[in-house]
């Protein structure tokens, strides 16, 4: 992958205009075309690069990790602001959106970011915006990226980063996704319960249990299953509040170690959001995707995308099924012993995927780093 090819692999859309309604959205200025074409310029001989990733010592390799909802957190973007293409994505989702997501990134109130109809935005562009930090800092992370995933919202952005998506028309679907899930998950009471297990502990019997309670309660068609796969013995469960609230109050019969409530709005991952699936296989109708220029492992079964269609399919999937995070660790770390580990940054708020993959796998965590979105650090990422 040459130098030039590397420093903009995700903003291929932002040259191109979007196809949502002809104009509507806007056209960022030219000069932020970057990363999307270093990517691009390395698909071109087929063998080279083949031969040349091959030639590339493991360990000067890099995978990029992109957060979702839930870390959202007031001031983010802050650490960003002196790097100039991050403003003008900041300018850009303003027009997509129809609000200051900026202002509401650096202000809050904090109740109004956490609403999903914000925060998977505003996640999505602070981790882009956190692409452009780590491009100017450090652009041989970019040039040398083999692999990215992102969590749940986070998948979109690592699509965008690989150039599977331009930037104004992933974020538009991101607006319509996360308006989808509002609205489905203000209709029934459910949340998601992070709960941290033991070896013999029974996820799937305990969430039976649970569903039974809620049939006691005269809840028809309860809902309560493992929506997130962390890390060994770690789940996220999620379902009605009555079977969560159940769950806690019975977690020494499950042999959980610890439960707590997750700051989101609704019963995520589970058939509850059935109702945004319609809105999200719409817009992504609209949206141009093309085969991503870096290795994108789907949230569903942590494997890596291989098709334009599969993409939009699985993403819509991917609104109602469990994320796989686990899975996807071991599939992007796996390898024989000896051979050295990528280089991983967390591009985003927060480090709570860095601290999972330190209970997946503590050889590749050694070198870990996250890319500082809050505070302006002035080092590197």
């Amino acid at each position: 992958m040459s130098l030039r090819g590397a420093r903009a692999a995700w903003a291929r859309g932002w040259g191109a205009g979007c196809r949502r309604g002809a104009s509507d959205l806007p056209r960022p200025p030219p000069r932020a075309v970057d990363v999307a074409e270093l990517l691009r310029d390395a698909t071109v001989a087929e063998e080279r690069p083949r031969a040349a990733e091959a030639r590339r010592p493991p360990g000067q390799c890099s995978v990029l990790l992109f957060p979702g909802q839930g870390s959202q957190l007031v001031g983010m973007g802050r650490g960003l602001l002196r790097f100039p293409r991050a403003r003008e994505l900041y300018a850009a989702a303003r027009s997509v959106l129809g609000y200051d997501l900026l202002e509401l990134s650096l202000h809050g109130p904090q109740e109004a970011l956490d609403r999903t109809a914000h925060c998977q935005p505003a996640v999505f562009v602070a981790s882009l915006a956190a692409v452009e930090k780590l491009q100017h800092l450090q652009p041989a992370v970019i040039e040398n990226c083999v692999a990215a995933a992102g969590f749940s919202v986070g998948e979109f952005a690592a699509l965008v980063f690989a150039g599977a998506m331009e930037f104004t028309e992933g974020l538009y679907a991101v607006k319509i996704r996360a308006e989808a899930m509002q609205a489905a998950s203000e209709a029934v009471p459910s949340g998601m319960l992070s709960v941290l297990g033991k070896p013999q502990s029974k996820f799937s019997f305990a969430c039976l249990e649970a569903q039974e309670h809620c049939k006691t309660l005269g809840i028809a068609d309860p809902v309560c299953e493992v929506a997130n796969y962390l890390f060994p013995d770690c789940r996220v469960i999620s379902g009605h509040l009555e079977a969560l609230q159940f769950l806690q109050k019975n977690s020494s019969k499950y042999h959980f170690r610890r439960t707590k409530m997750l700051p989101v709005s609704g019963g995520f991952h589970t058939r509850l959001m059935e109702p945004a699936l319609e809105p999200l296989t719409q817009v992504l109708k609209s949206v141009g995707v093309k085969k991503p220029l870096v290795s994108v492992h789907s949230n569903i079964d942590g494997k890596r995308y291989m098709h334009p269609k599969h993409i939009q399919k699985l993403l819509v999937q991917q609104v109602v099924s469990p994320v796989k995070w686990e899975q996807t660790m071991h599939a992007i770390y796996e390898r024989k012993k000896g051979v050295e580990f990528p280089k991983t940054f967390e591009v985003g708020p927060g480090k709570q995927l860095g601290a999972i993959l330190k209970s997946c796998n503590l050889q590749a965590w050694k070198s870990y780093q996250n890319v500082e979105v809050l505070a302006d650090d002035d080092g590197g990422a």
